[in-house]
């Protein structure tokens, strides 16, 4: 049976699981009435439109 020869620190323990906790980069889409990057399923920011209506009003 393999049996440790040094104790595992603590700092080393907890940054091998620190290393699943990053984020991923959030997805992106185009919108498409304007062509703008949005997040999907989301009121596009540049234009008011979604699903194929108007849902905002935009200056």
């Amino acid at each position: 049976m393999a049996v440790p020869k040094k104790k595992t620190s603590k700092a080393k323990g907890r940054s091998r699981r620190a290393a699943n906790w990053t984020l991923g980069r959030a997805s992106r889409s185009a919108c498409a009435r304007c062509g703008a990057t949005k997040r999907p399923h989301r009121v596009c920011g540049n234009c008011g439109w979604y699903a194929g209506r108007q849902a905002v009003e935009v200056d």
